[in-house]
């Protein structure tokens, strides 16, 4: 079992930072691939990147490629996304995610892949 614990949300402007943390419990972080995934009002929620188990893999989605940057420190069971240049339609909330199983990339892209979730942090980002 692992906890995820999201922390980093807020208000910022138009072409502000921001930079989101993720904590999980346990002992094991280093088994999991780690994913961040968001969600907007009244829309699905959608992949953003996912990081693998040494943090020497990753992938991201195209509307953040370039703006974003996944990272991770095993030692701490920490998991980052770093986010710059941020536009409204980046308003969501982001959830962070871990995935125990050993996946061709694809489908890290997806979230029902993901074991374990956590609540959520809300990014608003104003215009």
């Amino acid at each position: 079992q692992v906890q995820l614990v999201e922390s980093g949300g807020g208000l910022v402007q138009t072409g502000g930072s921001r930079k989101l943390s993720c904590v999980a419990s346990g002992r094991t972080f280093s088994s999991y691939t780690m994913g961040w995934f968001r969600q907007a009002p009244g829309k699905e929620r959608e992949f953003v990147a996912f990081i693998k188990r040494s943090g020497d893999d990753t992938a991201y989605a195209d509307s953040v490629k370039g703006r974003f940057t996944i990272s991770r420190d095993n030692a701490k069971n920490t998991v980052w996304l770093q986010m710059e240049s941020l536009k409204p339609e980046d308003t969501a909330v982001y959830y962070c995610a871990a995935d125990r199983n050993y996946r061709a990339s694809y489908f890290y892209t997806i979230d029902a892949s993901y074991d374990y979730w956590g609540q959520g942090t809300q990014v608003t980002v104003s215009s």
